[in-house]
């Protein structure tokens, strides 16, 4: 599928049809694909869970709200991200760089990060963020409908999957076939109340 036809087409649905199952051949080229989406510094810290055990997406759905597309979907990615992978053998990011740059990228990599939490976290859900869209683009592309999700307890669902403790849950993307087409858009916005030129216009 075109992109910009993927782009237009893709909406969030909330019915999946239970029965339908993602080949392995499907659900790792979503993956790979996922994986090329860009991270700051090339440290891509974004991880993501299958959830493909129906125990654990019933345990899930019960501290999601009861939603129906956490059990239902095809496949339930949750992405997230590990805080502290820029820490963790950054060699490994840039191993295929010229010398120079790595001798330049590793120590700006430290100073970007080091004690700063809050650049840390606000990175990975850039970072999750661009892979999430990049997912549900694919998705799309191939013939497959998609549902970004934030409506669930983080820290009970975190407790479900075990998350590590220097890991955060961003969000999560619910794929598989849509029984039925998505309710028309509920309003988009007109282009000059979100897009300014230089600065924002003074009040």
């Amino acid at each position: 599928m075109d992109t910009q036809l993927a782009i237009q087409l893709r909406r969030a649905v909330k019915q999946f049809d239970p029965e339908h199952r993602l080949s392995e051949p499907e659900v790792e080229s979503l993956i790979s694909l996922a994986m090329l989406s860009p991270t700051a510094f090339n440290i891509q810290h974004w991880r993501f869970v299958l959830v493909r055990d129906p125990e654990l997406r019933q345990q899930i759905r019960q501290v999601a709200w009861n939603q129906a597309q956490v059990t239902d979907a095809s496949l339930l990615v949750i992405l997230c991200a590990d805080l502290k992978a820029w820490q963790k053998q950054p060699e490994r990011y840039w191993r295929n760089a010229p010398q120079a740059a790595q001798d330049f990228l590793l120590p700006a990599i430290r100073d970007y990060y080091h004690h700063k939490p809050q650049v840390e976290r606000d990175e990975a859900m850039r970072s999750c963020g661009i892979a999430a869209q990049t997912l549900m683009l694919s998705a799309k592309a191939m013939g497959y409908d998609t549902c970004p999700m934030d409506g669930f307890d983080f820290a009970a669902v975190g407790k479900l999957i075990r998350l590590p403790a220097d890991h955060v849950i961003s969000m999560f993307v619910a794929i598989g076939k849509a029984l039925q087409p998505a309710q028309p858009r509920g309003g988009q916005l007109a282009m000059q109340e979100v897009v300014f030129t230089d600065r924002f216009d003074s009040l």
